[in-house]
């Protein structure tokens, strides 16, 4: 069954790369008395995520922010090496994003948000949304029909509205 606004966010442990190799990242103390917005994609590297996903969130950062959006976090069905190296390869980080792995996919299969292509090596990726989540409670989100598209799940069209 896929996340509605009102759930709360399944308890969850995505990955990111510390300063001493991978480290555990509790979604719980990630979104616990924080507004967030969370964007998932079906991964690192790929066309669309890349060109259009991805940057549309480096672009509305700053407006996010300055409407009380503590964090925007970017999750993808990747390792948190490949993650690491894609969040370089944009300066993600420098344009206010935090980039995590669900190296797993469970974090993706409980909010009911996976897909899979098994011809090209895609198992249980995520769908691609875009989510506003107060105190761990989903307040918006915005899924795509298809994973080649990025229109309403684009950081402009969920900044509009919130």
């Amino acid at each position: 069954m896929t996340i509605s606004v009102g759930d709360t966010l399944p308890s969850s442990t995505l990955m990111k790369v510390g300063s001493n190799g991978p480290e555990p990242v509790s979604v719980d103390g990630l979104t616990r008395g924080r507004k967030v917005v969370v964007f998932g994609l079906p991964g690192a590297f790929t066309s669309t995520c890349s060109s259009a996903h991805l940057p549309s969130f480096m672009r509305t950062a700053a407006s996010f922010k300055s409407k009380g959006v503590d964090e925007i976090i970017c999750v993808a069905v990747n390792d948190p090496f490949v993650m690491d190296a894609w969040d370089k390869a944009n300066e993600a980080k420098e344009a206010g994003l935090t980039l995590l792995a669900d190296p797993t996919g469970n974090f993706t299969i409980a909010m009911g948000l996976e897909f899979s292509v098994p011809e090209i090596g895609f198992t249980n990726r995520s769908k691609r949304y875009s989510a506003v989540v107060d105190d761990g409670v989903l307040q918006v989100i915005h899924i795509e029909e298809s994973p080649g598209t990025c229109e309403i799940s684009a950081g402009e069209t969920l900044l509009a509205e919130i």
